[in-house]
């Protein structure tokens, strides 16, 4: 019998330790007005957002610069910005297919959509922050108007670049380009070209050092202000309200299984703020414009 008792305060222990734990288990029906009942949770969350890395490769000027200003902002929200800056215009998209990067910040989408189709790869935009004018700058000549019969271009050499290159020359009347040829446009496409003009095609990074051996040479802006040339010298700009300018939008780019990673959407979300758009507009004297803010 002392035996059967025992075992009945037992039970009767239990189940009410079981009950107060339930019972501070249940989230006061109030908690969320007050937010006494949310702050274990709120805390969890941002342990977990502060543990967060994020790296992306991108080119030296401008892209790993604007990324320097975003740096601190992604940090007051838990997300660590870990910048790796590469020279080329390879390297950034097969180090996100590889996985050593979370995404990369340098190109626009015509650029990554070729990419994707002669590498078979599915990278992804998440978002535009801004737009590069392309420049026409002087080498041995210094007036388009005085370009000489047979004078050597020196355009960028891969398609989407080139293209945009030609558009310009076209806008300045150098040359004209069939119908259509657009943002694919490539030497094969010019119906007139009165000056006979010999195209040189090179990588984008070797066209500031090719100046003195060309008679002018058509620049990417970022290469432009890497070389120490400002847009205002150059001899013609891409016009802000033409085709280059609706397409050529600089991206964030990563793999389609990151998509809508938070971090990564919180970096588009800080690139395209007014923090960001206010240090592009007093650093680049034009040579770089804000998309967004």
């Amino acid at each position: 019998m002392k035996n059967t008792f025992k075992k009945a305060i037992a039970s009767v222990l239990t189940f009410s330790l079981i009950g107060a734990l339930a019972a501070c288990g249940k989230a006061d029906p109030t908690s969320a007005d007050t937010g006494t009942g949310s702050n274990t949770q709120t805390e969890a969350q941002a342990d977990v957002q502060a543990n967060v890395t994020i790296k992306v490769g991108a080119n030296v000027t401008p892209h790993s610069e604007i990324l320097e200003v975003a740096k601190p902002i992604l940090a007051e929200q838990g997300i660590t910005l870990e910048i790796v800056v590469l020279e080329d215009s390879i390297t950034p998209n097969t180090g996100v297919i590889e996985g050593s990067l979370d995404a990369n910040y340098f190109q626009h989408v015509p650029y990554l959509d070729q990419f994707n189709k002669e590498n078979n790869s599915d990278l992804v935009s998440v978002g535009a922050v801004h737009y590069e004018p392309f420049g026409v700058y002087a080498g041995k000549t210094t007036d388009l108007s005085q370009l000489p019969e047979g004078a050597i271009v020196a355009v960028p050499n891969n398609v989407t670049n080139e293209a945009r290159a030609l558009l310009l020359l076209e806008q300045e009347g150098i040359i004209k380009l069939k119908d259509g040829a657009g943002i694919t446009a490539t030497v094969e496409d010019i119906i007139d070209n009165p000056k006979n003009i010999q195209f040189k095609e090179l990588a984008p990074e070797q066209l500031v050092a090719a100046l003195p051996d060309v008679e002018v040479a058509v620049i990417n802006g970022n290469y432009a202000i890497e070389g120490g040339l400002h847009v205002s010298q150059a001899l013609a700009v891409e016009a802000n309200d033409g085709l280059a300018a609706q397409t050529y939008g600089n991206i964030i780019a990563t793999s389609a299984d990151k998509a809508n990673d938070p971090a990564i959407a919180k970096l588009v979300e800080v690139l395209q703020g007014p923090e960001v758009a206010a240090y592009i507009n007093a650093t680049y004297d034009g040579a770089v414009v804000p998309l967004f803010g």
